[in-house]
């Protein structure tokens, strides 16, 4: 198994398994994708994704339809996605995904979460090129051989495809997304959930006092609203 497989292992049920944050997330995702592309599914490939995790995660039909009638109207306000880039304590590195409709509220937070717990906020590009930008697709396994599903998907950028008790991952890097995607809906492969993850090209193994003073950092970030994704270099 790769980077990816070991990842996706170290991550599963941590961090995002809060329902709330989970539907949270889903809707500035809903508002993000609804202006990019409009409010029609079947002509906006990436509500299309967005709607597909919402039923991953259980989220009522009724509170997506929601929240794209909400994304349509004229008054709705838009969420810029900002990324944030910094170290913790003991020399990990942070990478920090928001989606915020008030840039200076969100600057502001992050920064004292980093100050709080003596880390350090970078500029733009200081740690990003530690981590591989990726796109993932979890797909129905029914009739599915996971080393097929990688032989046939090599061609449209797949790189690592493995499977685990909910389905079949497949892994890409970022700019493959949607040549996956249509060729999934192609051929009539169920997506289960899709989305996109920057997973560390090398990872630092610190003592268990080390990482408790890092969880410090990683739980206050995770716990604001405008953060959509928390990303490190320790080793789990």
């Amino acid at each position: 198994m790769g980077r990816a497989f070991e990842f996706r292992k170290a991550r599963k049920m941590k961090r995002w398994s809060a329902m709330s944050k989970a539907f949270t997330r889903i809707g500035k995702d809903i508002v993000m994708a609804v202006k990019e592309g409009g409010p029609d599914p079947a002509g906006n490939a990436r509500l299309r994704a967005v709607m597909q995790n919402a039923k991953a995660v259980n989220m009522p039909k009724d509170n997506v339809e929601r929240a794209i009638k909400k994304a349509s109207e004229k008054g709705q306000g838009d969420y810029k996605e900002v990324i944030f880039e910094g170290y913790a304590p003991h020399g990990i590195a942070i990478l920090v995904e928001t989606a915020t409709d008030n840039n200076t509220r969100t600057v502001a937070n992050v920064r004292s979460y980093f100050n709080k717990c003596d880390g350090s906020l970078g500029t733009s590009g200081s740690v990003v090129f530690m981590f591989d930008h990726t796109c993932n697709f979890r797909i129905n396994a029914e009739g599915l051989d996971p080393e097929e599903v990688e032989l046939e998907f090599i061609d449209y950028g797949a790189e690592e495809v493995f499977a685990d008790e909910d389905g079949i991952l497949i892994y890409a890097p970022f700019e493959s997304f949607g040549t996956i995607q249509a060729a999934l809906e192609e051929k009539g492969i169920e997506i289960l959930s899709s989305g996109f993850e920057r997973i560390p090209q090398v990872t630092k193994s610190i003592t268990p006092e080390q990482a408790a003073d890092v969880e410090k950092l990683l739980e206050k970030l995770d716990d604001d609203d405008d953060v959509q994704n928390v990303y490190h270099t320790m080793e789990e």
